[in-house]
Formats: structure tokens, C-alpha cells, sequence
């Protein structure tokens, strides 16, 4: 079913100087982007931190940025900080963002792509027009937890790092490009092994997860926080020694990780 995600908008970047601008700013390569594909990436703190997470459409004349609506102006204000003399603008537009998997992107749509994170998590669309037939996001919501794809509502500002929402496995990490802002931690801990956390899909065993809060336990230990959930399925930053664990649980009831096929088998334990 077509969704309308009306929690996103959408930012513009034009002038000749806007791939060079945000190549030297953003995690991943901007100079992959092609006119029938989408980008996905993130804005991190000179300490490696996180602060937004967007995806980005080539245009002829513009790269356009689907960025969480509440992200916008701050997105624009500490971009903008960085302009310097470079010929690049950046606006806030008026138009929305779509999904969906099982019908085709519309006829119309500014822009299409499929999401670039990992195979079925179907496309990405910006439009001029929400779509009579659209729906409100419920159906998108259970798609990205059983894919266990993250969304700005998953990360902590200023805390969490790039490769704990897996931004690494699901292509929002270049390690080829040049340097970028918080580039030296997010390679530290990539070549050293150094995360002891990540996001993950986890589902409960009998019952449903509350709509609020929630510490996921291992005996008498806190290992895990649940980040977007809906019914029995969320996803939670769960520390390393719990992913397998039978005594993972929610007050008193079992929890599992139901792994995503992107995330390597090598790495599970």
C-alpha cells in the first residue's frame, strides 16, 4: 500500500558547487548518485555523532534531500554554516514524500527511486501531490521492522554513532570518499572492531510492545532500549552479549532478534 510519510520533508540544494559541498559534509558518496537512484546518509558531529539521516535524488538542477520535517531548519542552519563562498543554496520546498512496494512509483513524481538500504524495502517518491489513495504510514512502519530498517526516530542526537544504526551495513557509509565531518571515529570504529552495540529487529513473544519507553533485560542486566516499535515487533539498540541470548526479555516475556538477511551471518554472535 502507498504511504505518505508526512514526518519528512523535503530540502533543495541548487548552484554549481552543491555535490562538492555536501561530498565533503555528509557519510556517504555523493558522487554515486545517478538521475534513477537514491542515496542514503547521514550528518554526523565533528566527535562521529550522530545528527540526521536523509536520503538524496540527483535532479538536473538540484540534488534534493528527504530529511525528517523536524530536522529541516536545523538541517538548513548548520549546513548553511559551511557554504563559505561555494555556489550552493539551500530551500525549503513544499513537497512531500511517498512509499511504497507493490505498485509502481506515479507517473508524476518529481523524483523515484528504490531505497537504496537493502532488497525490499521497495521505493521512494517526491511529489507535488499526496496521492488520493495514500495511506498514513502504518503499513510502511511494519515494513522497515521486519527489514530492520532505522529512521531519525531510532537514533539519539549528539549520541549515537553511524555504524550502531547499522548505517554501515545498509550503504549510508562510504569508506572510500574522502574525509568528512566525524569521519575519523566512524573509520576508527569500523577498522577496530570497537561497537559493542546495534540496532536490531527483535520481536516478542507473547503480547505486544508498549507504544512508549521500554528496557529489554538479560537476567538482572539492562542490554537493550526499544526505539520504533508496533505490536509485537520493534527495534531496539541492544548491547552485543544479548543478541543471542535465551534470556533476553521484556517484563517477564521473551524476547528474540529476528535477523534482517542484510546483516551478515559472521556477525551475529
Amino acid at each position: 500500500m502507498l504511504d505518505l510519510l508526512s514526518y519528512r520533508s523535503v530540502l533543495a540544494f541548487t548552484g554549481a558547487d552543491r555535490l562538492s559541498f555536501l561530498q565533503g559534509l555528509i557519510t556517504n558518496d555523493v558522487q554515486l548518485l545517478t538521475s534513477d537512484t537514491a542515496l542514503w546518509s547521514a550528518l554526523l558531529t565533528p566527535q562521529g555523532r550522530w545528527l540526521s539521516e536523509f536520503f538524496l535524488f540527483s535532479m538536473p538542477d538540484s540534488i534534493l534531500m528527504d530529511c525528517p520535517a523536524d530536522h529541516a531548519d536545523m538541517l538548513v542552519k548548520k549546513l548553511s554554516r559551511f557554504r563559505l563562498r561555494a555556489d550552493v543554496k539551500i530551500e525549503a520546498t513544499d513537497f512531500k514524500v511517498i512509499v511504497d512496494q507493490d505498485s509502481p512509483a506515479p507517473a508524476d513524481a518529481i523524483c523515484a527511486a528504490n531505497d537504496p538500504r537493502c532488497d525490499g524495502a521497495g521505493w521512494r517518491a517526491v511529489v507535488q501531490q499526496t496521492p488520493t489513495e495514500a495511506g498514513h504510514g502504518d503499513v510502511w512502519v511494519k515494513r522497515r521492522l521486519e527489514k530492520g530498517l532505522p529512521e531519525a526516530v531510532d537514533f539519539e542526537s549528539e549520541k549515537t554513532l553511524a555504524l550502531e544504526a547499522n548505517m554501515d551495513l545498509l550503504h549510508g557509509v562510504s569508506w572510500k570518499k574522502g574525509c568528512y565531518m566525524g569521519q575519523e571515529l566512524t573509520a576508527r570504529t569500523h577498522y577496530r572492531g570497537l561497537l559493542r552495540r546495534r540496532l536490531l529487529p527483535v520481536q516478542i513473544q507473547d503480547g505486544a510492545f508498549p507504544e512508549a519507553g521500554g528496557t529489554l533485560v538479560m537476567g538482572d542486566k539492562e542490554v537493550g532500549e526499544l526505539r520504533s516499535r508496533q505490536g509485537s515487533r520493534a527495534l531496539a539498540m541492544l548491547r552485543r552479549e544479548a543478541w543471542s541470548s535465551p534470556e533476553l526479555a521484556f517484563e517477564g516475556k521473551q524476547v528474540s532478534v529476528v535477523w534482517p538477511d542484510w546483516f551478515p551471518l559472521e556477525m551475529r554472535s
